[in-house]
């Protein structure tokens, strides 16, 4: 028996995975950490989760704000440590947002949507990695945003613009430019972040530790674009609409199944899953040079919070 924990589990994708992990059958079931923000919401979704069999921890915990998560791995420590948990063998990374703002900064000064979807995990992940018990899964998630292709350049999402990750860190100054390109390079340029961070951290990690990238599908209409304008959001909505566009009901059943199912059990080297099939990335999104600099920049960054520059 495991103990899985997941970030965002309180809307949409995530809370999807974790009621699908609780909905297990007895001796499948994993222990769940649900790590989000504080409030109603996050322990709603304990109750229902404990109210499907599983045992579960609710922490709360400010992705945008790292010694939030700081605290929340000391959590997760002592859990372990008081085998008030099972061993933890699945880190289920999955929180994120998109910032309509790229001058909004995080508690530590970073640029929020790579503050949350990156910094933050980069932090909880380094974190916890010690505490793993092997084998163990580190399932971050991805997106196919970083690069555009025929729909996405028709639709106006924009591609992944990299450039040295202190640079991608900081918020952009000067007056708001009207628009969502620059909000959707930036989610796009964390979610290239993910696939070289999880290529590096594979380099880093005993051969018993498995890293792998989620990409749920196109899933218009979810809170990840919570605070974009209400015209967009409204727009969005529309789209989850069409047949064929993922839902978090479809995908968080496929999330929860990479993170525990033996099927998925030889997934490393941040193996790209789209649903329930692996893909291969473009070329852009393996750099072996860029992946050493971005590790060496994150570690940087995380023990630099709060000073950015």
């Amino acid at each position: 028996m495991t103990t899985t924990l997941i970030t965002g589990p309180t809307r949409g994708l995530g809370r999807s995975a974790a009621l699908a992990m609780a909905d297990r059958p007895d001796g499948e079931r994993p222990d769940l950490l649900l790590v989000g923000r504080g409030g109603k919401a996050l322990m709603d979704v304990a109750d229902e989760v404990r109210a499907r069999g599983a045992r579960v921890h609710a922490i709360a915990c400010d992705l945008s704000r790292l010694a939030d998560v700081r605290a929340a791995a000391a959590t997760v420590r002592d859990l372990l440590d008081a085998e008030a948990v099972r061993p933890l063998h699945a880190l289920v990374a999955n929180a994120g947002l998109m910032s309509a703002d790229t001058r909004a900064a995080s508690a530590d000064g970073y640029e929020m949507t790579f503050a949350v979807n990156y910094l933050a995990h980069a932090q909880l992940i380094g974190d916890l990695l010690g505490s793993l018990a092997e084998p163990a899964r580190i399932v971050l998630l991805g997106s196919n945003t970083y690069h555009a292709n025929v729909w996405r350049r028709l639709m106006g999402v924009p591609e992944a613009k990299w450039r040295d990750p202190v640079e991608i860190a900081r918020p952009v100054t000067g007056e708001r430019k009207p628009g969502m390109k620059a909000s959707g390079v930036a989610y796009s340029n964390a979610k290239l972040a993910i696939l070289y961070y999880a290529h590096e951290l594979q380099r880093h990690t005993g051969p018993s530790i498995n890293v792998s990238v989620f990409e749920p599908g196109w899933m218009p209409g979810t809170a990840l674009g919570r605070g974009t304008p209400a015209a967009v959001q409204a727009i969005s909505r529309g789209l989850a609409r069409l047949p064929g566009v993922s839902t978090p009901e479809r995908s968080g059943p496929a999330l929860a199944s990479v993170a525990l199912d033996g099927r998925w059990a030889h997934l490393r080297d941040g193996a790209f899953v789209v649903r329930d099939v692996v893909r291969e990335v473009r070329p852009v999104a393996e750099d072996r040079e860029r992946e050493r600099r971005l590790w060496v920049a994150t570690a940087q960054l995380l023990e630099g919070a709060g000073r950015p520059g």
